[in-house]
């Protein structure tokens, strides 16, 4: 197919200003003439990646390294930059640019290579060996080394500069993915730029989808309350603006709620117990458990998680094994519910065991403004006078206690379900895609997604969409270039980009060393 946007653009536009039909919505496979039929522009491009963020940026970022030109490549997706949904998110659950990721110093976004890490680049800027020796001696001596947030969003910017990220980026939303008579695929997208058309189809060959989490978990009670009250302001969800709470916790003494005890979790305790010591907050904090976790986890004689007081340890997602040891080679010969199981075992709820949220921890409950409960939420209701909120748990021996509070977080994660997601479904209903043991997308173990080849056609994706499939720590900075990397070799094998064999890969590290166009 060719790689000149422009013509196939202008020449469709002059038709007519184009919109799905019905029939086009109802149909598993399009011809060219239906999509010439409905007035929608095609643009013809060999490669389409949906999403726009990180999972988009590594995909893209090997192939460019493997010689892929960005007028070959287009990046479909609601964002300028591959950074700003991750920063978003990230900003929301209390985690601003000073401060540090889950992700260990080798998983360099920017540089596929992995080197130099970012622990090498901070002891670098600094001066300092500081961070050198953290990484030598972890996790034994040290904790984990793990980059500042700001470190990697400005790193992606630079690597997104030099390999010409603006030039393949096209705002608009995907509303389907169909397959094309002949082989291939169309893409339709919604562009939120003013258009003479409500709708574009990226004509392609291969498709590449990394939209990360379909959307935001919100906890049943808590959504139902929402919903009958109204009241957006005093129950929120940690990966939603909610500034405003700290806001009114420094003007009153409150009392909060916080529900989940991952990572997320983790930073709402550490941002409110931070008010209260360094900026004269007198908040209160009960922290609501469902399923109290009271010591190690694992039954298997290599796989111990350390846990206490309510909180299973690790210091990333799943156990670094998984992404390059002896767990990922485990993981990868296993099937079905076997492999799911072995995922839940290692992966689940857990929180980074960082001894300065342990000792605050210790601290607030010493003093006595950090208590924990124990149970399962029955009902949610507003006082008589409207200035609290009471939790009714119901205790594992039947006793209930009421929890009043004047604001509750909501701290238990993002949604993953595919069928919440609208691409994701019609991907699910028409393009052949099917779900796997653990409910995301089924994959190959080059991340291609099964059901959905068409000739010469091919349907790769990558993120926590797939999770489940081969490799475990599929959502995370390492995760999303492993799976670049899969798909990278398996294109190859289709004739598009080259293999990044020593030679190649030495030539384009040089040029990244330089900051020079790949």
């Amino acid at each position: 197919m060719s790689g000149d946007q422009t013509v196939s653009f202008e020449r469709a536009t002059s038709a007519a200003v184009g919109d799905l039909t019905d029939e086009l919505i109802a149909t598993d496979v399009w011809a060219d003439e239906d999509i010439d039929g409905a007035g929608i522009p095609v643009i013809d491009v060999p490669f389409v990646t949906v999403g726009g963020g990180l999972g988009s940026f590594a995909m893209v970022d090997f192939l460019r390294s493997a010689g892929v030109p960005p007028a070959d490549m287009r990046v479909l997706g609601d964002s300028i930059t591959p950074t700003e949904t991750y920063e978003y998110l990230a900003t929301n659950s209390q985690i601003p640019r000073h401060e540090r990721l889950r992700s260990d110093a080798s998983s360099v976004m920017d540089n596929i290579w992995g080197f130099p890490s970012y622990a090498l680049r901070e002891a670098w800027s600094k001066r300092s060996l500081a961070r050198v020796w953290q990484v030598v001696t972890e996790p034994l001596i040290a904790e984990y080394f793990t980059p500042q947030a700001g470190q990697v969003y400005e790193s992606v910017q630079r690597e997104s500069t030099r390999i010409g990220w603006d030039e393949m980026v096209a705002l608009g939303y995907v509303r389907m993915i169909r397959k094309r008579r002949g082989g291939g695929y169309f893409v339709v997208q919604t562009p939120t730029s003013q258009q003479s058309t409500k709708r574009i189809a990226y004509r392609c060959t291969f498709v590449h989808v990394a939209i990360g989490y379909p959307g935001v978990a919100f906890l049943p009670d808590l959504q139902e309350y929402r919903e009958r009250t109204g009241d957006y302001t005093r129950v929120v969800n940690a990966y939603e603006p909610h500034d405003h709470v700290y806001e009114e916790l420094l003007r009153r003494p409150c009392t909060v709620l916080v529900r989940g005890s991952g990572i997320v979790g983790s930073r709402i305790l550490q941002r409110l117990i931070d008010d209260r010591v360094g900026r004269g907050a007198r908040t209160q904090i009960i922290h609501l458990f469902r399923n109290y976790v009271a010591g190690p986890q694992g039954t298997r004689a290599t796989f111990r998680r350390p846990g206490a007081n309510g909180f299973a340890y690790q210091g990333f997602n799943f156990p670094k094994a998984a992404w390059g040891g002896q767990l990922r080679t485990t993981l990868a010969q296993l099937d079905g519910e076997e492999r799911a199981a072995l995922l839940r075992e290692l992966g689940g709820t857990n929180t980074a065991p960082r001894r300065s949220w342990k000792q605050q921890l210790q601290q607030a409950t010493a003093e006595g403004y950090y208590q924990q409960a124990i149970g399962s939420v029955e009902q949610v209701e507003r006082t008589a006078d409207g200035d609290a909120i009471v939790t009714r748990v119901r205790a594992a021996d039947g006793s209930l206690q009421e929890v009043d509070a004047q604001f509750i977080i909501d701290a238990t994660g993002l949604l993953a379900r595919l069928d919440e997601h609208r691409l994701m479904a019609d991907l699910l209903e028409h393009g052949g895609a099917a779900q796997n043991a653990y409910g995301r997308l089924d994959v190959e173990p080059h991340f291609e997604v099964r059901g959905t080849a068409n000739e010469d056609g091919r349907i790769y994706a990558s993120g926590s969409m797939t999770l489940g499939g081969y490799y475990a720590g599929v959502d995370s900075f390492l995760g999303l270039q492993y799976a670049a990397l899969q798909i990278l070799d398996d294109l190859a094998a289709h004739g598009f980009g080259k293999r990044i064999g020593p030679a190649r890969s030495t030539a384009q590290w040089w040029r990244w060393m330089r900051n020079r166009r790949p």
